[in-house]
């Protein structure tokens, strides 16, 4: 059982690039559709990424170098630690010291833009934390253990308890993905208000280290969408993989039907769904219990 454990942390490393660079070919190809354009390759987003690695190599400082480097170690520790069957709890704290990384890396550049970006990203997190945290703790109260997979093995799937705090971690990916209409701290398009955020002031190597860290943090919290409905029978397996592909498909078509909103509306919308959603759940978890 070990082995096979390692074997998928393993995975996760080497194949979690392809399979998200994969889908975010698709994401452009179908959101240029429903813009009605045709849109670039599927493949696009890995020749932008071999674009971005080919490029001479610049930093604007070696703080920033550093702070980068440990946001894409972090990010992949934590899918190591999820994959691999560890403690989810473990796994949101690990994402959350990487994203502390991201917004140091910002900050050292002393950048306007970078600024603006990181005290919108610093929001966004804001929004975020108290879902994902509630969502380790919702698997903890429904199956009684925070270890990825003992809660893989329950003969029942644990979106049958947990419907509420499903409705809630797919609200907040909207932000986590960086999809309109909470794309605030750093959108796709690097012409709107606040140039690329967090990023601005990133190129080269550096920049296509932030993006292949934002691969594999993809990749963890799509695996936290299957989570819900995986359990000891092979054809969750199924309705995992099913479920994943329609949030990923909702994720587009909000992006493309909704525009930005300001960050005060954001952090309402995400506190509100956390508390009516996951706060409700919680409440019939302990009537049940009870």
């Amino acid at each position: 059982m070990a082995t096979e454990r390692i074997i998928i942390a393993v995975l996760y490393v080497l194949l979690a690039p392809f399979v998200i660079g994969l889908l975010d070919g698709f994401d452009r190809k179908i959101s240029a559709r429903m813009q009605g354009r045709r849109g670039p390759s599927v493949l696009q987003p890995f020749f932008d990424l071999k674009k971005l690695f080919e490029k001479e190599f610049l930093t604007a400082n070696k703080a920033q170098l550093f702070m980068i480097r440990s946001y894409l170690v972090f990010i992949v520790l934590s899918g190591v630690l999820f994959f691999g069957g560890f403690d989810i709890l473990l796994v949101v704290f690990s994402l959350s010291t990487a994203a502390m990384f991201l917004i140091l890396a910002s900050t050292s550049t002393h950048s306007p833009y970078s600024a603006q970006g990181t005290h919108r990203e610093l929001v966004q997190i804001m929004s975020c934390e108290p879902m994902e945290l509630l969502v380790a703790v919702g698997f903890y109260l429904a199956i009684g253990t925070f270890n990825v997979n003992e809660i893989i093995k329950t003969s029942i799937s644990p979106i049958a308890y947990l419907p509420g705090f499903f409705v809630g971690f797919v609200f907040i990916l909207t932000i986590k993905f960086r999809k309109s209409p909470f794309d605030i701290a750093t959108s796709h398009h690097a012409h709107q208000e606040v140039i690329k955020g967090v990023t601005s002031e990133m190129v080269g190597k550096e920049y296509g280290m932030v993006t292949l860290a934002e691969w594999y943090e993809n990749a963890i919290l799509l695996g936290i969408v299957g989570l819900f409905f995986l359990n000891s029978n092979p054809v969750s397996i199924v309705c995992a993989i099913i479920a994943i592909l329609v949030v990923w498909f909702l994720e587009i078509l909000i992006d493309n039907t909704s525009a930005r909103v300001k960050w005060q509306l954001m952090l309402k919308l995400a506190w509100g769904v956390t508390i009516v959603a996951a706060g409700m759940n919680l409440l019939l978890l302990e009537i049940i219990r009870g």
